[in-house]
Protein backbone atom coordinates (compact mmCIF):
# COMPACT_ATOMS: atom_id res chain seq x y z
CA UNK A 1 0.00 0.00 0.00
CA UNK A 2 1.38 3.13 -0.38
CA UNK A 3 2.16 5.69 2.09
CA UNK A 4 -0.12 8.21 1.33
CA UNK A 5 -3.05 5.62 1.36
CA UNK A 6 -1.39 4.12 4.71
CA UNK A 7 -1.39 7.64 6.25
CA UNK A 8 -4.78 8.54 5.38
CA UNK A 9 -6.25 4.61 6.61
CA UNK A 10 -4.70 5.80 9.99
CA UNK A 11 -5.76 9.10 10.50
CA UNK A 12 -9.55 7.95 9.65
CA UNK A 13 -9.04 5.17 12.36
CA UNK A 14 -7.27 7.46 14.61
CA UNK A 15 -10.43 9.88 14.46
CA UNK A 16 -13.25 6.86 14.86
CA UNK A 17 -10.96 6.03 18.03
CA UNK A 18 -10.88 9.08 19.46
CA UNK A 19 -14.59 9.16 19.10
CA UNK A 20 -15.55 5.96 20.77
CA UNK A 21 -16.25 7.24 24.35
CA UNK A 22 -18.72 10.12 22.77
CA UNK A 23 -20.45 7.61 20.33
CA UNK A 24 -23.87 6.18 21.40
CA UNK A 25 -23.54 2.55 21.80
CA UNK A 26 -25.47 0.49 23.73
CA UNK A 27 -26.13 -2.64 24.60
CA UNK A 28 -29.19 -5.17 24.30
CA UNK A 29 -31.08 -5.84 27.51
CA UNK A 30 -30.42 -9.43 28.21
CA UNK A 31 -33.21 -12.07 28.91
CA UNK A 32 -32.47 -15.90 29.32
CA UNK A 33 -35.47 -17.52 28.61
CA UNK A 34 -37.89 -17.74 25.71
CA UNK A 35 -41.31 -17.89 27.62
CA UNK A 36 -39.98 -14.52 28.68
CA UNK A 37 -40.85 -12.70 25.19
CA UNK A 38 -44.42 -12.82 25.19
CA UNK A 39 -44.67 -11.09 28.33
CA UNK A 40 -42.41 -8.30 28.11
CA UNK A 41 -44.75 -7.50 24.86
CA UNK A 42 -47.66 -7.50 26.51
CA UNK A 43 -46.08 -5.25 29.32
CA UNK A 44 -45.49 -2.90 26.23
CA UNK A 45 -48.77 -3.01 24.67
CA UNK A 46 -47.83 -5.12 21.67
CA UNK A 47 -50.76 -7.00 19.91
CA UNK A 48 -48.96 -7.85 16.30
CA UNK A 49 -45.32 -9.34 15.77
CA UNK A 50 -43.40 -9.92 13.24
CA UNK A 51 -40.85 -13.81 13.97
CA UNK A 52 -38.27 -13.48 11.54
CA UNK A 53 -36.51 -17.25 11.13
CA UNK A 54 -35.62 -19.70 8.63
CA UNK A 55 -36.69 -23.01 7.50
CA UNK A 56 -34.10 -25.13 8.85
CA UNK A 57 -35.01 -23.67 12.83
CA UNK A 58 -38.87 -23.85 11.92
CA UNK A 59 -38.50 -27.14 10.62
CA UNK A 60 -37.05 -28.39 13.88
CA UNK A 61 -39.37 -27.30 16.13
CA UNK A 62 -37.40 -24.65 17.74
CA UNK A 63 -39.77 -21.50 17.30
CA UNK A 64 -42.69 -23.34 18.13
CA UNK A 65 -42.85 -22.66 22.24
CA UNK A 66 -42.05 -19.21 21.27
CA UNK A 67 -45.51 -19.28 18.97
CA UNK A 68 -47.51 -21.14 21.18
CA UNK A 69 -46.62 -18.53 23.88
CA UNK A 70 -47.70 -15.93 22.06
CA UNK A 71 -50.83 -17.28 21.00
CA UNK A 72 -51.77 -18.20 24.37
CA UNK A 73 -51.55 -14.31 25.17
CA UNK A 74 -53.45 -13.27 22.22
CA UNK A 75 -50.58 -11.80 20.72
CA UNK A 76 -50.77 -12.26 16.67
CA UNK A 77 -47.69 -13.60 15.25
CA UNK A 78 -46.90 -13.47 10.93
CA UNK A 79 -43.38 -15.74 10.38
CA UNK A 80 -41.47 -14.76 7.86
CA UNK A 81 -39.07 -18.56 7.23
CA UNK A 82 -37.51 -18.28 4.01
CA UNK A 83 -34.65 -16.41 5.16
CA UNK A 84 -31.68 -18.04 3.42
CA UNK A 85 -27.64 -18.12 4.66
CA UNK A 86 -25.82 -14.84 3.23
CA UNK A 87 -29.53 -13.13 3.43
CA UNK A 88 -30.38 -11.31 0.26
CA UNK A 89 -32.25 -7.88 -0.73
CA UNK A 90 -35.26 -10.03 -1.85
CA UNK A 91 -35.42 -11.62 1.70
CA UNK A 92 -35.54 -8.36 3.46
CA UNK A 93 -38.26 -6.56 0.44
CA UNK A 94 -40.21 -10.05 1.30
CA UNK A 95 -40.21 -9.74 5.33
CA UNK A 96 -40.82 -5.87 5.26
CA UNK A 97 -43.99 -6.73 2.87
CA UNK A 98 -45.10 -8.92 5.54
CA UNK A 99 -44.53 -6.90 8.28
CA UNK A 100 -46.58 -4.48 6.66
CA UNK A 101 -49.34 -5.96 5.58
CA UNK A 102 -49.50 -8.05 9.04
CA UNK A 103 -49.95 -4.94 11.10
CA UNK A 104 -46.80 -6.18 13.01
CA UNK A 105 -45.72 -3.29 15.56
CA UNK A 106 -41.83 -5.51 16.92
CA UNK A 107 -39.90 -7.97 15.24
CA UNK A 108 -38.12 -10.89 16.57
CA UNK A 109 -35.62 -12.73 15.31
CA UNK A 110 -34.92 -16.30 15.61
CA UNK A 111 -32.04 -17.93 14.71
CA UNK A 112 -28.32 -17.39 13.40
CA UNK A 113 -27.11 -14.14 11.87
CA UNK A 114 -28.58 -14.13 8.45
CA UNK A 115 -31.99 -14.30 10.07
CA UNK A 116 -31.20 -11.50 13.03
CA UNK A 117 -29.11 -9.58 9.75
CA UNK A 118 -32.54 -9.89 7.62
CA UNK A 119 -34.64 -8.52 10.50
CA UNK A 120 -32.60 -5.71 11.25
CA UNK A 121 -31.95 -4.62 7.98
CA UNK A 122 -36.26 -5.60 7.41
CA UNK A 123 -36.71 -3.26 10.38
CA UNK A 124 -34.57 -0.60 8.68
CA UNK A 125 -36.48 -0.42 5.59
CA UNK A 126 -39.69 -0.11 7.65
CA UNK A 127 -38.68 2.84 9.33
CA UNK A 128 -36.69 4.40 5.78
CA UNK A 129 -39.37 3.21 3.11
CA UNK A 130 -38.16 5.48 0.94
CA UNK A 131 -34.59 4.33 1.26
CA UNK A 132 -33.28 1.12 -0.96
CA UNK A 133 -31.14 -1.55 0.55
CA UNK A 134 -27.93 -0.53 -1.04
CA UNK A 135 -28.22 3.25 -0.01
CA UNK A 136 -27.71 1.98 3.26
CA UNK A 137 -24.53 0.59 3.24
CA UNK A 138 -21.46 1.36 4.88
CA UNK A 139 -21.79 3.78 8.20
CA UNK A 140 -24.52 5.39 9.94
CA UNK A 141 -26.76 5.65 6.38
CA UNK A 142 -29.98 4.75 8.85
CA UNK A 143 -30.14 6.90 11.73
CA UNK A 144 -33.87 6.39 12.99
CA UNK A 145 -35.09 4.44 15.51
CA UNK A 146 -36.38 0.45 14.51
CA UNK A 147 -38.97 -0.99 15.34
CA UNK A 148 -39.06 -2.98 18.61
CA UNK A 149 -36.70 -5.95 17.69
CA UNK A 150 -35.80 -8.65 19.75
CA UNK A 151 -32.93 -10.98 18.82
CA UNK A 152 -33.05 -15.15 20.00
CA UNK A 153 -29.43 -16.36 19.00
CA UNK A 154 -29.82 -20.21 17.83
CA UNK A 155 -26.11 -20.75 17.10
CA UNK A 156 -22.99 -18.99 19.39
CA UNK A 157 -21.12 -17.23 16.98
CA UNK A 158 -22.52 -14.29 15.25
CA UNK A 159 -22.79 -12.05 18.15
CA UNK A 160 -25.29 -9.96 15.65
CA UNK A 161 -27.74 -10.05 18.61
CA UNK A 162 -25.79 -7.32 20.27
CA UNK A 163 -24.03 -5.64 17.30
CA UNK A 164 -24.78 -2.36 15.36
CA UNK A 165 -23.90 -4.32 11.74
CA UNK A 166 -25.72 -6.59 9.39
CA UNK A 167 -23.96 -7.85 6.47
CA UNK A 168 -26.36 -8.21 2.94
CA UNK A 169 -25.94 -9.82 0.06
CA UNK A 170 -27.04 -8.41 -3.63
CA UNK A 171 -27.67 -11.57 -5.39
CA UNK A 172 -27.67 -9.90 -8.83
CA UNK A 173 -23.66 -8.62 -8.55
CA UNK A 174 -22.71 -11.14 -5.80
CA UNK A 175 -21.66 -8.33 -3.76
CA UNK A 176 -21.67 -9.38 0.43
CA UNK A 177 -21.55 -5.95 2.15
CA UNK A 178 -22.07 -4.63 5.76
CA UNK A 179 -24.64 -1.88 7.09
CA UNK A 180 -23.38 -0.36 9.93
CA UNK A 181 -25.87 1.94 12.33
CA UNK A 182 -26.37 2.33 15.91
CA UNK A 183 -30.03 1.89 15.40
CA UNK A 184 -29.38 -1.66 14.16
CA UNK A 185 -28.12 -2.92 17.91
CA UNK A 186 -31.47 -5.16 18.77
CA UNK A 187 -33.06 -3.91 21.86
CA UNK A 188 -33.10 -7.38 23.61
CA UNK A 189 -30.97 -10.38 23.34
CA UNK A 190 -32.47 -13.71 24.22
CA UNK A 191 -29.32 -16.30 25.29
CA UNK A 192 -31.78 -19.05 25.55
CA UNK A 193 -29.22 -22.09 25.56
CA UNK A 194 -31.89 -24.59 25.42
CA UNK A 195 -32.35 -23.12 22.01
CA UNK A 196 -28.67 -24.19 20.73
CA UNK A 197 -29.04 -27.51 22.20
CA UNK A 198 -28.05 -30.50 19.61
CA UNK A 199 -26.70 -28.35 17.17
CA UNK A 200 -25.48 -29.87 14.51
CA UNK A 201 -21.60 -30.21 15.67
CA UNK A 202 -20.33 -28.42 12.00
CA UNK A 203 -22.41 -25.76 12.90
CA UNK A 204 -21.09 -25.64 16.40
CA UNK A 205 -17.76 -25.70 15.17
CA UNK A 206 -17.99 -22.67 12.57
CA UNK A 207 -20.19 -20.21 14.56
CA UNK A 208 -17.55 -20.66 17.79
CA UNK A 209 -14.55 -20.03 15.55
CA UNK A 210 -16.87 -17.12 14.17
CA UNK A 211 -16.90 -16.00 17.07
CA UNK A 212 -13.04 -16.44 17.99
CA UNK A 213 -12.47 -14.71 14.94
CA UNK A 214 -14.64 -11.64 15.71
CA UNK A 215 -12.76 -11.56 19.58
CA UNK A 216 -8.91 -11.82 17.66
CA UNK A 217 -9.73 -8.94 15.20
CA UNK A 218 -10.93 -6.67 17.48
CA UNK A 219 -8.54 -7.58 20.22
CA UNK A 220 -5.65 -7.34 17.75
CA UNK A 221 -6.72 -4.18 16.07
CA UNK A 222 -5.66 -0.65 16.97
CA UNK A 223 -9.29 0.83 18.32
CA UNK A 224 -9.29 -0.70 21.62
CA UNK A 225 -10.24 0.68 24.80
CA UNK A 226 -9.62 -1.44 28.05
CA UNK A 227 -13.74 -2.03 27.95
CA UNK A 228 -13.23 -3.76 24.61
CA UNK A 229 -10.37 -5.51 24.94
CA UNK A 230 -11.47 -7.09 28.66
CA UNK A 231 -14.76 -8.26 26.40
CA UNK A 232 -12.46 -10.07 23.38
CA UNK A 233 -10.24 -11.86 26.52
CA UNK A 234 -13.01 -13.08 28.07
CA UNK A 235 -14.69 -14.25 24.66
CA UNK A 236 -11.46 -15.65 24.14
CA UNK A 237 -11.35 -17.59 27.44
CA UNK A 238 -14.93 -19.14 27.34
CA UNK A 239 -14.19 -20.41 23.52
CA UNK A 240 -11.12 -22.37 24.36
CA UNK A 241 -12.83 -23.58 27.60
CA UNK A 242 -16.04 -24.13 26.01
CA UNK A 243 -16.11 -24.57 21.90
CA UNK A 244 -14.62 -28.42 22.28
CA UNK A 245 -16.69 -29.56 24.97
CA UNK A 246 -19.82 -28.17 23.01
CA UNK A 247 -18.33 -29.55 19.77
CA UNK A 248 -17.87 -33.06 21.50
CA UNK A 249 -21.05 -33.27 23.56
CA UNK A 250 -24.06 -30.72 21.92
CA UNK A 251 -26.25 -31.31 24.83
CA UNK A 252 -24.01 -30.24 27.78
CA UNK A 253 -25.51 -27.20 29.15
CA UNK A 254 -22.75 -25.47 30.60
CA UNK A 255 -20.75 -25.69 27.58
CA UNK A 256 -23.69 -24.05 25.35
CA UNK A 257 -24.78 -21.42 27.77
CA UNK A 258 -21.05 -20.44 28.05
CA UNK A 259 -20.60 -20.42 23.90
CA UNK A 260 -23.82 -17.95 24.02
CA UNK A 261 -21.75 -15.74 26.46
CA UNK A 262 -19.09 -15.95 24.44
CA UNK A 263 -20.74 -14.71 21.64
CA UNK A 264 -22.33 -11.98 23.02
CA UNK A 265 -18.72 -10.26 24.81
CA UNK A 266 -16.94 -11.06 21.20
CA UNK A 267 -20.19 -8.89 19.55
CA UNK A 268 -19.56 -6.41 22.17
CA UNK A 269 -15.99 -6.04 21.51
CA UNK A 270 -16.18 -5.66 17.64
CA UNK A 271 -18.91 -3.72 17.88
CA UNK A 272 -16.82 -0.83 19.04
CA UNK A 273 -12.90 -1.82 17.77
CA UNK A 274 -14.36 -3.67 14.73
CA UNK A 275 -13.28 -6.43 12.73
CA UNK A 276 -10.06 -7.00 10.08
CA UNK A 277 -9.59 -8.41 7.03
CA UNK A 278 -10.47 -11.78 7.56
CA UNK A 279 -14.19 -10.51 7.60
CA UNK A 280 -13.39 -8.33 4.44
CA UNK A 281 -12.31 -11.19 2.75
CA UNK A 282 -14.91 -13.48 4.37
CA UNK A 283 -17.51 -11.38 2.83
CA UNK A 284 -16.40 -11.58 -0.54
CA UNK A 285 -16.51 -15.32 -0.65
CA UNK A 286 -19.97 -15.50 0.95
CA UNK A 287 -21.11 -12.75 -1.65
CA UNK A 288 -19.46 -14.40 -4.57
CA UNK A 289 -19.69 -18.56 -3.70
CA UNK A 290 -21.91 -18.76 -0.75
CA UNK A 291 -19.43 -19.80 1.77
CA UNK A 292 -20.55 -19.69 4.86
CA UNK A 293 -19.30 -17.19 7.03
CA UNK A 294 -18.34 -18.82 9.75
CA UNK A 295 -16.47 -21.53 7.73
CA UNK A 296 -14.57 -18.72 5.31
CA UNK A 297 -13.52 -16.93 8.95
CA UNK A 298 -12.10 -20.77 10.69
CA UNK A 299 -10.38 -20.79 7.37
CA UNK A 300 -8.82 -17.54 6.92
CA UNK A 301 -7.62 -16.54 10.83
CA UNK A 302 -5.02 -18.64 11.20
CA UNK A 303 -3.50 -17.30 7.54
CA UNK A 304 -4.08 -13.57 8.32
CA UNK A 305 -2.67 -14.04 11.98
CA UNK A 306 0.67 -15.39 10.70
CA UNK A 307 0.79 -13.04 7.58
CA UNK A 308 0.53 -10.25 10.48
CA UNK A 309 3.57 -11.50 12.07
CA UNK A 310 5.40 -9.48 14.65
CA UNK A 311 2.28 -6.66 14.24
CA UNK A 312 0.18 -8.64 16.61
CA UNK A 313 2.55 -11.29 18.11
CA UNK A 314 2.60 -9.29 21.55
CA UNK A 315 -1.29 -9.02 22.01
CA UNK A 316 -1.60 -12.79 20.60
CA UNK A 317 0.31 -13.81 23.40
CA UNK A 318 -1.41 -11.90 25.83
CA UNK A 319 -4.72 -13.89 24.82
CA UNK A 320 -2.64 -16.91 24.61
CA UNK A 321 -1.38 -16.17 28.45
CA UNK A 322 -5.22 -15.15 29.80
CA UNK A 323 -6.40 -18.25 28.18
CA UNK A 324 -3.90 -20.27 30.18
CA UNK A 325 -3.19 -21.85 26.75
CA UNK A 326 0.50 -21.51 27.62
CA UNK A 327 2.44 -20.60 31.18
CA UNK A 328 2.58 -17.24 32.37
CA UNK A 329 6.62 -16.74 31.33
CA UNK A 330 6.51 -17.93 28.42
CA UNK A 331 7.57 -15.13 25.81
CA UNK A 332 5.49 -13.41 23.44
CA UNK A 333 7.24 -15.28 20.24
CA UNK A 334 6.48 -18.86 21.59
CA UNK A 335 3.30 -17.94 23.42
CA UNK A 336 2.37 -15.84 19.67
CA UNK A 337 2.59 -18.98 17.99
CA UNK A 338 1.16 -21.49 20.28
CA UNK A 339 -2.07 -19.46 19.81
CA UNK A 340 -2.09 -19.50 16.21
CA UNK A 341 -1.15 -23.34 16.21
CA UNK A 342 -4.13 -24.07 18.57
CA UNK A 343 -6.50 -22.24 15.97
CA UNK A 344 -5.28 -24.62 13.60
CA UNK A 345 -5.43 -27.75 15.71
CA UNK A 346 -8.93 -26.61 16.68
CA UNK A 347 -10.20 -26.18 12.55
CA UNK A 348 -8.18 -29.37 12.56
CA UNK A 349 -9.88 -31.34 15.03
CA UNK A 350 -13.53 -29.95 14.00
CA UNK A 351 -13.04 -30.90 10.60
CA UNK A 352 -12.65 -27.33 9.19
CA UNK A 353 -10.31 -27.24 6.41
CA UNK A 354 -7.43 -25.41 5.51
CA UNK A 355 -8.43 -24.53 2.12
CA UNK A 356 -11.59 -23.11 0.49
CA UNK A 357 -12.16 -25.27 -2.66
CA UNK A 358 -14.74 -22.47 -4.53
CA UNK A 359 -12.02 -20.04 -5.21
CA UNK A 360 -11.28 -19.76 -9.04
CA UNK A 361 -8.42 -17.72 -10.09
CA UNK A 362 -10.24 -15.76 -12.46
CA UNK A 363 -12.25 -14.45 -9.42
CA UNK A 364 -9.75 -12.90 -7.18
CA UNK A 365 -9.45 -9.50 -9.03
CA UNK A 366 -13.21 -8.57 -8.38
CA UNK A 367 -13.08 -10.25 -4.65
CA UNK A 368 -10.14 -8.31 -3.73
CA UNK A 369 -11.62 -5.07 -4.58
CA UNK A 370 -14.59 -5.64 -2.51
CA UNK A 371 -11.99 -6.37 0.35
CA UNK A 372 -10.20 -3.80 -0.10
CA UNK A 373 -13.07 -1.01 -0.48
CA UNK A 374 -14.75 -3.26 2.67
CA UNK A 375 -11.05 -2.92 5.01
CA UNK A 376 -10.18 0.53 3.78
CA UNK A 377 -10.03 2.86 5.63
CA UNK A 378 -12.53 1.17 8.38
CA UNK A 379 -10.49 -1.69 9.79
CA UNK A 380 -8.03 -1.05 12.20
CA UNK A 381 -6.06 -3.72 11.29
CA UNK A 382 -2.21 -4.68 12.61
CA UNK A 383 -0.78 -3.81 9.03
CA UNK A 384 -2.69 -2.61 6.29
CA UNK A 385 -2.79 -4.16 2.75
CA UNK A 386 -4.12 -3.29 -0.72
CA UNK A 387 -6.15 -4.92 -3.24
CA UNK A 388 -2.93 -6.32 -4.32
CA UNK A 389 -2.01 -7.65 -0.99
CA UNK A 390 -5.16 -9.25 -0.56
CA UNK A 391 -5.15 -11.04 -3.75
CA UNK A 392 -2.32 -12.65 -2.88
CA UNK A 393 -4.34 -13.82 0.44
CA UNK A 394 -7.08 -15.24 -1.63
CA UNK A 395 -4.05 -17.22 -3.16
CA UNK A 396 -2.93 -18.56 -0.05
CA UNK A 397 -6.26 -20.28 0.74
CA UNK A 398 -6.79 -21.42 -3.10
CA UNK A 399 -7.12 -25.46 -3.01
CA UNK A 400 -3.21 -26.39 -4.23
CA UNK A 401 -5.22 -28.09 -7.93
CA UNK A 402 -6.55 -24.51 -8.84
Amino acid sequence: MKLAEKIFCRAFQGAFRAALPVLPYREPKIMHKVKQIPELLQKKHIKRVLLVTDGGVRGLGLTNRLEQGLQEVGIQCAVYDQVVANPTIINIEEARKLYLKSGAQAIIAFGGGSVMDCAKVTGARVVKPKQPVYKMKGLLRICKKLPLLIAVPTTAGTGSETTLAAVITDSGTKHKYPINDFSLIPHYAVLDYHVTLGLPKGITATTGMDALTHAVEAYIGRSTNRFTRKMAEDATKLIYENLKTAYDDGKNKDARSNMLEAAYCAGVAFSRSYVGYVHAVAHSLGGQYGVPHGLANAVLLPYFLEEYGTACQRKLAKLARFTGMVPKHTNDYRAAAAFIQWVKDMNGYMGIPDMIKEIKMADIPIMSQHAAAEGNPLYPVPVLMDQEQLAEMYERVMERGE
